[in-house]
């Protein structure tokens, strides 16, 4: 996924249908310096992960 892409879904209140390993997640914060993103799995928010953005997919 693109920077630009990902900031823009971790600012919308409209939740986006985004995958991390075939899992729905939910964007947190994405770091731009270091291209990752803060995500968690919609069912288990405790676990919170940092991931590279290129491995999150947009369906």
């Amino acid at each position: 996924m693109e920077t630009q892409r990902a900031k823009e879904i971790a600012a919308s209140p409209v939740m986006a249908n985004v995958t991390y390993n075939g899992t729905r997640v939910y964007i947190q914060s994405v770091d731009e310096r270091k291209e990752t993103a803060r995500i968690f799995p919609l069912d288990q928010p405790e676990r919170e992960q940092e991931v590279p953005l290129h491995a999150l997919v947009e369906h």
